[in-house]
């Protein structure tokens, strides 16, 4: 564009020199005519002078506009474009924090995942010696019945180790819990009951840590139902049974007292 008006400028200013070079030459020559045709004539190539000084000024005029115009445009368009990284980097940003919050969300998706896997994989615990692996839920069960025992609330705690049993019948806490169960059944006085309890428990596992005084509590339920006679044959029996058991000590002052 500036080319194109310099170039343009270039011819006008070019014409004006003409022009002023034929003036000159006009006048020096202007003797050979009349005085009047010699005016008329100076007069002419002043107005055609100052036309194509107004042509040039008019072009200049004109190219500064055009170039304004295209500078103009120039910086609209430059605008834009800031306008357009503007809004690509917004929309990077957002990008970048969603794909932020995604990865956290991923991160606490697997923490939950874990431990929820970890909260339902098989434990191994170890009760009156016995080790054994248990459920988490086996095992929360479990902890509640002995734990209402443990408080005194002795008919609440003999429900809640009759549904344990009837929901686990193959636990690892089975003879534990009936070893409970028959206590908190003696606790309220159900001593048939009780009894009951303890037998299954001697029955299933003679060797079993609870087994010696199990058999004390068996005798001990006899002797509540008036059974003495029955009560001095099982605590007979638990003295030869287990000697060495603190059961078998109470046993014998138990059948010192009954004499």
């Amino acid at each position: 564009m500036k080319q194109v008006i310099a170039m343009a400028i270039g011819r006008w200013k070019s014409l004006i020199v003409c022009v002023a070079c034929s003036l000159t030459v006009g006048l020096g020559h202007a003797a050979l005519f009349e005085d009047d045709e010699a005016r008329q004539a100076i007069l002419d190539l002043r107005q055609r002078v100052e036309k194509l000084r107004i042509d040039v000024e008019q072009t200049q005029s004109s190219g500064k506009d055009e170039l304004g115009r295209g500078l103009l445009e120039l910086q609209r368009q430059v605008e834009l474009m800031r306008s357009d990284m503007a809004v690509m980097r917004g929309g990077n940003e957002r990008l970048m924090k969603d794909l932020a919050d995604l990865q956290q969300r991923y991160r606490d998706d697997q923490q939950s995942l874990s431990e929820r896997l970890v909260n339902l994989e098989p434990t191994k615990v170890t009760v009156d010696g016995v080790e054994f692996s248990v459920g988490p839920a086996e095992k929360r069960d479990y902890e509640t019945a002995l734990a209402v025992f443990r408080k005194g609330d002795f008919p609440l705690a003999q429900t809640l180790f009759i549904e344990f049993l009837s929901r686990y019948p193959t636990t690892g806490y089975a003879l534990t819990a009936r070893f409970w169960l028959g206590n908190a059944q003696y606790a309220t006085r159900a001593y048939k009951e009780s009894m009951a309890s303890f037998r299954t428990l001697i029955a299933k596992n003679p060797e079993h840590m609870r087994a010696p005084e199990a058999v004390l509590s068996v005798a001990n339920c006899q002797l509540e139902l008036k059974d003495a006679k029955g009560a001095r044959s099982t605590l007979t029996d638990l003295i030869k049974a287990y000697p060495q058991s603190e059961a078998a000590i109470a046993a014998k002052e138990r059948l010192a007292s009954l004499k």
